[in-house]
């Protein structure tokens, strides 16, 4: 049995070029092919089911994130490897969380590539290891400190940081809490000056990392 593939990247070179190499193992079939996260999902429903989808994260209409949540969603046996030239820890966390099974960058070569492709699809989790090593330096920051962040919220305070890892706006943060949006600025700012976050999205893969938001 031969694994299918799907190829999503907005570039044609790219799809071409991977479709020519992968297209020389006998063990892997290419399916199809799409240029965003729309096309894959329509292709998903209205073609024959991909084993694996080989996925972009930057593209166009929709990206590889809000792609592989959909796909996961719908389809959850299908596997997925994110394929892409960001190494950085929120791309590859937000990759993670929506569901990835695997995770390469685009400088790897074709054998390895090959290979991650194998071992997801025989259920394996798979991290490149340029991106395994950011990802275990941010996880392993020291715990004291960030539990020790974490311990000077206050109750609202984390109130606020669960509904924003919802990505609720203030407005609706506000109205979710029933306190003005003023008064959810001034949360937003404290949880700004207790945690090591900078912006809301660090603030939303914090939250869930630590537990605080589900």
């Amino acid at each position: 049995m031969t694994i299918k593939l799907l190829i999503v990247d907005d570039h044609h070179v790219v799809r071409q070029g991977l479709s020519f190499v992968l297209e020389q193992q006998e063990s892997l079939t290419i399916i199809g092919q799409a240029s965003n996260g729309l096309e894959a999902i329509q292709f998903i429903d209205t073609n024959q089911l991909p084993d694996l989808v080989l996925l972009d994260l930057s593209m166009p209409k929709m990206d590889g994130v809000e792609t592989t949540a959909i796909i996961k969603r719908k389809n959850p046996d299908i596997k997925i490897v994110v394929l892409t030239s960001f190494d950085d820890q929120d791309h590859v966390i937000s990759a993670i969380r929506a569901g990835a099974d695997g995770y390469c960058l685009k400088d790897t070569s074709p054998e390895d590539l090959v290979a991650t492709i194998h071992e997801v699809n025989n259920g394996i989790k798979k991290v490149d290891s340029k991106v395994a090593t950011h990802l275990f330096q941010h996880v392993s920051k020291p715990a004291d400190e960030e539990t020790l962040a974490i311990k000077q919220l206050t109750i609202r305070e984390k109130e606020v940081l669960i509904e924003l890892s919802m990505g609720k706006s203030n407005k609706e943060i506000a109205e979710t809490l029933f306190i003005t949006e003023k008064t959810v600025k001034t949360h937003i700012s404290n949880i700004f000056s207790k945690l090591p976050v900078q912006d809301r999205t660090q603030a939303a893969l914090f939250a869930v990392k630590h537990g605080i938001a589900n």
